[in-house]
This record gives structure tokens, sequence and C-alpha cells, in this order.
């Protein structure tokens, strides 16, 4: 009996050292094939990795960005402040749209602008980002007035206007205008047309390229969110029913325009007020109040060569004539048939104010806001019209010029690297 006992254990042992054999060779069998599925993804990664890479728009292959004054330090550490007036709203609506305005030195229409923002239905559940391209205090002090929402203000550190004696701003020894680097000695490259570059007109596409690398990538406030991002100017009036419109439109855009990148707050031709038809309108992107996701600006970022490299000193022009055709296909933007924002400047953001010839304008608006533009004027079930064959930049059109310098291009690429881990796809 006890024989049998003895046998019956070793047979039991036995029984159990099999199952364990089994189950660890399962287990080996399965972690050999979630490794080996691990290395082929980050195999197709980096291979992705090789084709959207950004390489250099010159053959200078050590530009960094430019050595900090004391302001610039002080401006980037400001940027990392949390947001004012989370007191009074310490909550944002779960699926909110951020909004980014961005700003030069035109304090009278950022006043007109900021009072319009305070009547816009559903401000109070949002982010305003304001990003300014320098400091001015009297542009400061109009956001730091700011109580009908959260605001968090960003200051551009390497803007060409917190550089007084060295690039990005006007270094010793810069060549001007037509000089010639040959005769005369003096540095810089020029544009297609001979002329050399001017800080405050290359800020102007400095600015919004640091902007959007820092907005989506480079802020603790945006770094998860995954909705839609506005984007407005200091001299577009903004609509009372504009963000519940906009709401609708991002909800919209993936079921009635699969081809639409974009939400527009206003026609792509600023001089227009809209059809006032009952329909969608899907058109390509316009420059007033524009809103895009992140995948979008993941498309956008992977032309980072394309943009910086693109001889002309307005951003819009440089994305219409050579990163949206860049995409393959054509790229819609969705808005409704009646604008909620409108373009009132006069003077161009490279003209500044208070100089000797500098623009000026009071700023003074007489916008009609009548009763539909104070609530939702935009109907779920209506059709969609597309624009197509839209006026714009034909192939071969090779920009206006103003982005000649090699200096330029390269701090643009760095803008683009600023906030991207060593080792990712998009280095």
């Amino acid at each position: 009996m006890a024989a049998l006992f003895r046998k019956a254990r070793v047979k039991d042992a036995s029984f159990r050292r099999e199952v364990l054999i089994f189950m660890l060779g399962s287990f080996l069998l399965v972690l050999v094939l979630r490794t080996t599925a691990i290395i082929d993804l980050i195999n197709r990664y980096t291979s992705e990795s090789d084709d959207d890479s950004f390489g250099s728009t010159s053959d200078n292959k050590n530009f960094e960005l430019p050595k900090q004054n004391e302001l610039s330090i002080l401006l980037e550490d400001r940027n990392q402040m949390p947001p004012k007036n989370i007191d009074l709203y310490p909550k944002l609506a779960k699926n909110h749209i951020v909004i980014v305005l961005y700003v030069h030195n035109r304090p009278k229409y950022l006043q007109v602008v900021i009072d319009s923002l305070s009547h816009v239905v559903g401000i109070s559940e949002t982010l305003l980002i304001v990003s300014h391209d320098g400091f001015f205090e009297g542009m400061n002090k109009i956001i730091r007035n700011i109580k009908f929402c959260q605001v968090k203000q960003i200051f551009a550190p390497y803007s060409p206007h917190v550089f007084d004696s060295s690039f990005p701003g006007v270094s010793p020894g810069d060549c001007e205008d037509k000089e010639d680097p040959t005769k005369i000695k003096c540095k810089g490259d020029p544009d297609q047309y001979g002329n050399h570059r001017s800080p405050k007109i290359v800020s102007l596409k400095h600015h919004w390229w640091w902007m959007m690398n820092t907005v989506w990538d480079g802020l603790r406030e945006t770094s998860e969110h995954s909705g839609h991002v506005l984007f407005i100017e200091e001299d577009h009036f903004i609509y009372p029913n504009a963000y519940q419109n906009l709401m609708l439109l991002t909800e919209l855009k993936h079921k009635k325009c699969p081809l639409c990148y974009a939400a527009n707050l206003a026609p792509s031709d600023v001089k227009l007020r809209g059809e006032r038809l009952k329909t969608l309108i899907a058109e390509r992107m316009g420059n007033v109040g524009y809103a895009f996701n992140r995948t979008v600006w993941r498309k956008i970022h992977r032309k980072a060569r394309e943009f910086c490299s693109f001889d002309d000193y307005n951003w819009d022009i440089t994305m219409w004539a050579t990163v949206y055709p860049s995409f393959g296909g054509p790229v819609y933007s969705l808005r409704g048939p009646r604008t909620s924002a409108v373009h009132f400047g006069k003077c161009g953001l490279h003209q500044g104010q208070g100089e000797q010839a500098a623009c000026v304008h009071d700023g003074s608006v007489n916008f009609e806001v009548e009763e539909e533009d104070r609530v939702t004027n935009i109907v779920s079930n209506w059709g969609i019209h597309v624009y197509n064959n839209q006026p714009g930049y034909k192939a071969g059109f090779r920009g206006w010029g103003g982005w000649g310098d090699r200096r330029d291009r390269e701090l643009c690429m760095q803008f683009s690297k600023m906030y991207v881990v060593s080792g990712s796809r998009e280095v």
C-alpha cells in the first residue's frame, strides 16, 4: 500500500512538473511574441522617423539656439507660471477648446479683442493662452486685467524684439537692404530678390512657429489636451456665439467633411461675412479664427523643413504655398455660412506703433452684433457646400521673400526641436 502511495506521489509530482514546464513555456512564448511585436513596432516607428526627419536647411550642422540675454531668460522662466484666475474658475469643461491669442504690440487693437472675448458665451469654461512676440508692458497690463476666464501668458524668449544688439535682433555688421557682402564686409544671406533680413519682418514667422511648437508640445497645461485649439490674433473681433459655433463645427467636422483638417470662424476671404445660406461651408483654411487638433499639428510639424526653408516671411502664405500642398490632397476647413469673427486691423503686425512713420490706428471698430450673432446659428443636420478650385498659390510660386538668411531658417528649425525628446520619431 505504501509503495502504491509513493508511486502515486511520484506520478503526481511528475505531472505537476510537466504542467509547470508547459505554463513556463507558454509564458516565454507569449513574452517572445510580444517582444518581437514591440521590436517590429519600434523598427517601423524608426523607419517613419527616417522619412520624416527634419534634416538641415543649410550646411551649418552646429547651429544652436542663440545665447540668451537677461530678458530672454526672464521671459522663459515666466512661461512656466500657472494660469491666472484658477481661483475664480477652478475647473475647465471636459471637452473645452483652448483659445490661443497671439499678439505683438498693438494695445488698442488688443483691448478691442479682449472686450469682444469677454462677451463670448462659454468663455469661462476654457483656457485662454496669450502668446506675446516679445515683451511690451502696455500689452501685458491689458492681459493682467482679464477676469472672465483662466488666462496664461507666454512670451517668445527668442523674439527679435528681445535682442537689441545680437541675432535674432539686429547684429553688428549685419547686411542691410540690398548690400552685397562680397563688396561690403557684412553678414547675412539675401532673399531671392536680393534683400537682406529685417528683424521686425521675420519676427512674424518666428513667433508663429515658436508659438505652435510651445502650445502643442511645450506647456504643462496643454500637454494632454486631445481636443482642438483655436488660434486668433490681436486684430480679430470675436462674436458672442463664436465658441458655441466652434464646438459644434469641431463635432461635425469628421462626420460631414472627412477632408476638413480644421474649423474656421470666418471665410478665408477676410473681406467676406459669409453666404448666410442654410448650409455648412468647406473651403481652404483661413487665417481668421482657425482651429485644429493634435493630429493635424503632427502633420504640420513633420513639414518643418518645408516651412522653415520657404522664402516668405508670412507664416500663412508659407502654409498655403508649401505645407498644405505637401499633404497629398485637398486641405479643407469647415465653417458656418455666417461669420463669427472679423479681421479689423489696418496696421500690419510688422508696422508697429509708437515709432516714427509707424502705422497709427485708434483701434475703434463698429461691428453690428445682431441677435443671431449671440446664439449658435449652425444647425447640425445642414448639408455641406464645398468650394472647389479656389484661388490660391500655384505650383512654382516661390514666395514673397524676406526669409533668405540661413540664420533665420536654422532658428526656425531649432524651434521645431525644442520639445522633442532625443531619439523620438520627429528628431
